[in-house]
């Protein structure tokens, strides 16, 4: 009973004081742990018609970006984060280069390291189906950060109509641009 008494009145007295208020350590601890809300964009081809949704959701591994599209050509394709958020139709070149806030150069086997917004290839199924699940460990959606896909121009989301062989400057030989999807911005 004493030391109940005791732990009640420490806890009274450090509330009086200000430094115990419950308020501010929740806020404080709210903050410090919060996590960007998820987000959902639309993924168009060089039509402008819309084939698909990637969702961005960011984990203690980097950001998980979960790709559903349908009515691509079947087999390998080459996908990646571009550094502009701006998808103009057909060719999406005003996405810009690939997301590379450490100026690495291109390619998963590139000795000198690769970019943020390089990503393994995907396939897709004969019935032209794609829904794959890929972590980017090099990104994050916290704004301010550098390599935050949500900086001040935005970024996309680019596939291409190959593979990308992994090595080759600046786009792994990818072919071109199909689908693009506007990642906050635009």
């Amino acid at each position: 009973m004493k030391k109940m008494l005791f732990s009640i009145a420490i806890v009274l007295f450090t509330i009086l004081l200000g430094v115990g208020n419950a308020d501010n350590i929740l806020i404080t601890s709210a903050a410090s742990t919060s996590t960007p809300t998820p987000i959902e964009i639309d993924l168009i081809n060089g039509d402008e018609e819309k084939i698909g949704t990637a969702t961005f959701t960011e984990s203690s591994k980097g950001v998980k970006i979960r790709v559903k599209a349908e009515g691509l050509e079947p087999g390998t394709k080459a996908i990646h984060i571009h550094e502009t958020g701006k998808c103009v139709a057909p060719d999406f070149t005003s996405a810009g280069g690939h997301f590379n806030p450490g100026k690495k150069e291109h390619g998963f086997e590139n000795p000198k390291g690769f970019h943020a917004g390089d990503l393994p290839n995907i396939e897709v199924s004969a019935q032209g189906v794609v829904d794959v699940e890929i972590v980017a460990p090099g990104l994050t959606l916290k704004q301010g950060a550098e390599n935050s896909l949500l900086d001040a121009d935005g970024s996309a989301l680019v596939i291409h109509e190959k593979a990308d062989d992994y090595k080759t400057n600046p786009a792994g030989n990818a072919g071109d641009r199909i689908v693009c999807g506007v990642i906050g911005k635009e």
